[in-house]
């Protein structure tokens, strides 16, 4: 017993067990920072303001929501042009990054969006030049009927559809080639939902669904629901909808670890998703454990839906609490409350960093840093762009510097 004790304290003190040092991400958004990060001394200089306060992760995102990517090894087209702005590398962006995060002892994570296709406001992107991806895009049932999301510029995205296998055999080849080409440290999943309530209805998904339930559909979509005025009135086979949205993202993110860890095991699979837990049924994105049930709290929850739970398919669950204020377990809208609420449905089947984005208040900054640090894994802070346009980096270093004293 003596002889393991002393191994034990021995262990300690070679490896400063005391000092650990919990992770620290600062986001690199592609699409906001595209002009920005095009020179490379550019990008030197703020991995060196990134690492001076006191972050040792970095995530590059690398495809954004055209649905064209910045890196080099990839068969797929190259982000060349975000709206007016045109920016041609003949060097690769991805490769550049871990490069210089390694020469300062940073880890590197990296970020795809997954079902993006392209920007309905400007028409750049996959779908709007490639006629293949452009049949796969999905099909809304809106108040005013019938719409293509590559036709609706009020969304973020012409998405997509989550549902059909060519898009999933897609998107895994660009995980496939990422993980494969690149030394990275981690893959934050993003946007690997549906893209909102109103999507998918198209004709495939619908045999999709009575597949799911065994039985055709009567009355599509609206035995799902309709619309009266605007307003969304759920039909007879609404929570089966619900269960069955979710339950496609759920077996596609199951196809994504077994890629990720059938190549390289010790890539963490991480990600991101908004804190704001119930109302994320409408996306199919259920981050909690099958510990937690949701039936009988929410309406439009069934008894299976917990099944869908995706936390232990997780190696890292980045919670978004993007929200202005820090602190009170008794206000539903505080990071604090956020941060409780994780844990409880997360139930330790992954780790999980609390996230902040850059632009909450001002004097909430080190507050927030410091509450995701000291009641959560981890830090995760969205986006560089935000910390340099408002010259940020104090705020954050001080909420560092304070959760650190106090973890010592």
């Amino acid at each position: 017993m003596k002889k393991l004790l002393y191994l034990f304290v021995s262990l300690c003190f070679l490896f400063d067990l005391s000092a650990k040092e919990f992770p620290k991400y600062l986001w690199f958004d592609a699409e906001a920072n595209f002009v920005r990060f095009s020179n490379r001394d550019t990008i030197r200089y703020y991995l060196d303001k990134t690492k001076e306060t006191g972050f040792n992760t970095i995530v590059i995102d690398v495809r954004p929501i055209y649905g064209e990517v910045l890196y080099k090894k990839t068969r797929l087209p190259q982000l060349e042009k975000v709206g007016k702005n045109e920016v041609k590398r003949d060097w690769d962006y991805l490769q550049f990054f871990i490069d210089e995060a390694h020469k300062r002892e940073m880890k590197v994570v990296v970020s795809t969006t997954f079902f993006t296709g392209g920007n309905p406001v400007t028409r750049q992107g996959l779908v709007y030049s490639d006629k293949k991806w452009a049949s796969k895009t999905t099909l809304q049932w809106t108040p005013e009927g019938f719409k293509d999301i590559k036709d609706d510029p009020s969304k973020v995205s012409a998405f997509l559809n989550p549902s059909h296998p060519e898009v999933q055999d897609y998107v895994l080849s660009f995980v496939k080639e990422i993980v494969e080409n690149y030394d990275i440290d981690g893959y934050a999943l993003d946007y690997c939902r549906y893209p909102d309530v109103q999507s998918d209805f198209s004709s495939f998904t619908r045999h999709q669904f009575e597949k799911h339930i065994g039985k055709d559909v009567k009355n599509f979509p609206e035995d799902i629901f309709r619309w009266e005025n605007g307003e969304r009135i759920d039909g007879p086979l609404a929570q089966e909808w619900f269960e069955f949205r979710s339950q496609v993202i759920y077996d596609f993110i199951s196809r994504v670890r077994e890629t990720i860890k059938g190549i390289k095991p010790d890539v963490s699979m991480e990600l991101w998703a908004a804190s704001w837990y119930s109302a994320l049924y409408v996306n199919g994105q259920n981050w909690a454990s099958q510990k937690y049930n949701p039936y009988g709290e929410y309406a439009w929850a069934s008894e299976d839906y917990y099944k869908t739970g995706y936390a232990g398919l997780l190696d890292v669950f980045l919670l978004g609490t993007y929200l202005d204020v820090v602190w009170g377990m008794d206000n539903n809208e505080s990071m604090e409350y956020g941060i409780a609420r994780g844990k409880r449905l997360i139930a330790g089947d992954c780790l999980m960093y609390g996230t902040m984005q850059g632009t909450m208040k001002r004097e909430n900054l080190a507050d927030a840093a410091y509450i995701c640090l000291k009641e959560t894994g981890g830090l995760m802070v969205f986006d560089i762009v935000h910390i340099i346009e408002r010259n940020a980096w104090s705020e954050l270093k001080k909420g560092i510097d304070r959760a650190e004293a106090e973890m010592k």
